[in-house]
This record gives structure tokens, sequence and C-alpha cells, in this order.
């Protein structure tokens, strides 16, 4: 019988030293002129978006230590528009540069080539494989038959 001990603590909040990197890049809350439920905390929220972006799980799987989903990734949507992952990258890089340096010289570039799961668009022409040509479900028949079974 396999027992839940929790979430590892590795993802269950956000590191005190990276917080303070993040938090002033935020946006403050917004006014609520007709109260309202209280706003949950940007630091939770923020470990939400941090944990799906690392797991890579679906909004909705998000963990209930962080936030629900669908406030996570309303928040990520808001804080993405207002450019906060753009300022939180930079003030990252600079930071860590000053703590253990990058070589701005030396760069890599990685990419995974995958076939488009629905054939995509080619503006070449496609070899033909076959001996003859087959019917078409499309248009008038042509010739009847095929080679390919």
């Amino acid at each position: 019988m396999r027992r839940d001990r929790g979430m590892d603590k590795r993802f269950s909040t956000i590191p005190e030293p990276l917080w303070r990197q993040l938090e002033p890049l935020l946006p403050p809350e917004p006014p609520k002129p007709h109260g309202g439920r209280p706003r949950v905390s940007d630091r939770a929220v923020m470990g939400g978006i941090l944990y799906r972006l690392r797991t890579g799980c679906q909004w909705r799987a998000i963990p209930r230590e962080f936030a629900s989903g669908p406030t996570c990734h309303r928040r990520f949507q808001e804080w993405e528009r207002q450019g906060v992952f753009t300022k939180a990258f930079a003030t990252l890089l600079t930071y860590y540069h000053g703590r253990r340096g990058i070589h701005w010289t030396w760069s890599a570039l990685d990419s995974v080539i995958v076939k488009a799961p629905k054939g995509g668009t080619s503006r070449d022409r496609t070899r033909r494989t076959a001996g003859s040509w087959a019917s078409s479900g499309t248009s008038s028949p042509t010739v009847v038959g095929s080679r390919s079974r």
C-alpha cells in the first residue's frame, strides 16, 4: 500500500533568495472597490506556475498546496502580458552572472525535428513511391486499383 507523503519539498515553495529576486517584478494587487475574496499570495501562485513549467503537468493538475490551476493560469497570463517573465529572465541572468559567471562568447543551439501529426504543409513536390496511380476519394475516378495493400 502506497502512502501519500505529500509533495517533494523541492517543489513546495520558492526558495527565499529566488523570491527576493522575483517579488519586486510582480505588479501590485489590483484594487477591489467592492470587496471580494482575499487574493491568493503571489508567492503561492508563482510556485504553482514554476511547478507546472518544471513538471509539464496540466494547469488543473497543479497541487492545491500552491493555488488552484485556473488561478495559476489566469495569473500566468496576466503576468505574461505585463512582461513579468521577460524581466525575470533578464534579472535572473544578471544575478547568475554575478554569482557564477556566464561565458557570453559561447553558445549552443539544440533542436528536435518531429513529424507533423497531420502532415503539415510543404512547398516541395512529394516523390511518387507507387508504380501506378491510386483511385482518389476526392475527385472523379481515374485509373482503377493501386499497388498498395
